[in-house]
């Protein structure tokens, strides 16, 4: 049977199937009782039309359509791969996603345009939203965490575009990630040293690098007994310490609903008694009321940005307070940022698909208008394998870091020493 004939019995089917359940129904049925329930259904469309199907393509029309009411449609199967971290819908014929780090075609199809317009309005319904061509544009979020964002026509010249980043449940420890190849050992131990220590991180690295795993991991390093509060845009980070208090952002709506920012957010945290502030992602005048906070008895707070390289991420952090306090001179601004950020951390998704920390850089202060750094840890490219992974080695820089004597204060100086191999 050809794919236009298939299509459009699908769709006979599928409309016979919708008017037949009814939605209260279907929210009163576990799964196993509404796939029995919609197999008996398309049986009955199939004999009543006369349409040849066997016991095995009932099955399947029966779970999709289930997966249609209850799920995500044709991009629920993807959403079960552990596999696959990111989902991108361009129109209803392209589907890619990222499996294990890299990009690739799906098989995965809608069968037209009010398909896929369809289930992008049932995303952004089940948040209280609405989609249409006063509002193009909508960020969501499903019921396991995974960010959505929705761009419909006329912006979306090839039809409706929907991108997943899935939520990933798996707390990993820097430990882990180390044995994942991430990073040395050592710089595991280091990481967690430099949380312990309260020393201010800056997490830089591109889109999809892995800076909020990464994040999740280095707070383990956070004692328990120190209360923490995160901001972020979509809620991701899952903190295992007891006294955790989770904010996040509002955007505005076509109803009148007032936007609530990331710089709203970080004042009004700095009043609720916070040892600790972890930003997800600074993207705009935030940046100088985090530096504030981190000037004021807030050390040891964390936050993430979007960089290439440490240095590009200084500078952009940089750009972020012109933002928001133009009238400041630069160079008090770089003085500012020397003497907060103590630590940028930069993670890279590389061409083999794995997330490396390609290094630990210190920032030890200015140099007439340049920032001073020095690496801690570094990963140095060697070659590439037949099987197209990237060889290289984590190399220690050999040094002691500013913070040696934070560490002595927690009674963490001689395993510095150690991690970093330096002879006590």
């Amino acid at each position: 049977m050809d794919s236009e004939r298939q299509q459009r019995r699908f769709a006979l089917i599928h409309k016979e199937v919708m008017a037949a359940i009814e939605p209260a129904v279907v929210v009163q049925l576990s799964r196993e009782e509404l796939e029995l329930r919609t197999f008996e259904a398309v049986g009955d469309i199939a004999h009543r039309h006369q349409l040849p199907m066997g016991n095995q393509e009932q099955q399947q029309i029966s779970v999709d359509l289930v997966d249609e009411m209850l799920g995500l449609g044709p991009l629920q199967t993807l959403l079960d791969d552990p596999n696959i971290t990111d989902i991108m819908v361009n129109g209803y014929q392209e589907v890619f996603i990222e499996y294990k780090g890299k990009l690739k075609r799906s098989d995965v199809r809608f069968r037209d345009e009010e398909h896929v317009l369809n289930l992008a309005r049932r995303i952004v319904s089940s948040i209280g939203r609405r989609v249409d061509e006063t509002s193009p544009m909508v960020d969501a979020r499903l019921p396991d965490g995974s960010r959505v964002n929705v761009l419909i026509p006329p912006l979306a010249l090839n039809g409706t575009c929907i991108s997943i980043r899935k939520f990933s449940d798996s707390k990993r420890s820097l430990q882990q990630l180390a044995e994942l190849g991430a990073m040395s050992p050592d710089m595991a131990s280091l990481l967690d040293i430099i949380a312990r220590c309260r020393v201010n991180v800056l997490i830089s690295g591109g889109t999809g690098a892995g800076k909020t795993t990464l994040l999740n991991a280095l707070s383990f390093g956070i004692s328990p007994e120190e209360r923490i509060i995160t901001i972020e845009d979509a809620a991701e980070l899952k903190l295992q310490q007891p006294h955790v208090v989770r904010i996040e952002t509002r955007p505005s709506s076509a109803e009148g609903v007032e936007e609530i920012d990331q710089r709203r957010l970080l004042k009004n945290a700095l009043r609720m008694r916070p040892d600790r502030i972890i930003l997800g992602e600074i993207r705009g005048a935030e940046a100088f009321d985090m530096m504030q906070a981190m000037n004021t008895g807030h050390d040891g707070s964390m936050c993430t940005l979007h960089a290439n390289s440490p240095g590009e991420a200084l500078i952009r952090l940089e750009n972020m307070l012109l933002m928001a306090e133009a009238r400041l001179p630069l160079s008090a601004l770089r003085r500012q940022i020397a003497s907060t950020i103590d630590i940028v951390v930069q993670i890279e998704r590389m061409r083999d698909g794995k997330r490396r920390v390609v290094c630990i850089t210190e920032v030890v202060g200015l140099e007439g208008d340049q920032y001073l750094t020095h690496d801690l840890f570094r990963f140095n490219y060697q070659d590439q394998d037949s099987q197209g992974n990237v060889l290289g080695q984590f190399v220690s820089g050999k040094m002691l870091p500013r913070f040696a004597e934070k560490a002595r204060y927690y009674q963490l100086d001689a395993q510095l020493k150690s991690v970093m191999g330096i002879s006590a």
